[in-house]
């Protein structure tokens, strides 16, 4: 009998792969991602925060997400010598920007509805 995919380790791993993606691109565009990169790590960015954070983990997610956006931005201010770290932090914005705005708007239907 085949085995049914467990929804959430293909999500974890999604959402690994982007992480790692946002890296790799970062270390290779010093100089800033090109709006193609950065529409497909906002997509990746969406599909993690509808498909992987749900229950309990929304809480920390947003915490973390915020965190990791707060600590990006600013850090982007500044490293401004350092290309190859301002491009990773661009990237992992790209990231979770849009999954943290989407989880949070589920999370606040899901407090409306109670």
């Amino acid at each position: 009998m085949a085995r049914k995919l467990d929804t959430n380790v293909l999500s974890g791993w999604a959402f690994l792969a982007g992480v790692v993606l946002a890296v790799i691109l970062g270390l290779g565009f010093a100089g800033g991602l090109t709006a193609g990169w950065i529409y497909v790590l906002v997509i990746i960015g969406l599909i993690v925060g509808l498909v992987n954070v749900a229950g309990k983990e929304v809480n920390q997610f947003l915490l973390s997400g915020v965190v990791l956006i707060i600590a990006s931005s600013l850090g982007q201010e500044v490293t401004q010598g350092v290309s190859y770290f301002n491009s990773i932090l661009q990237a992992l914005l790209a990231i979770f920007v849009p999954a943290t705005i989407i989880v949070a708007i589920k999370n606040a239907f899901s407090l409306a509805r109670k």
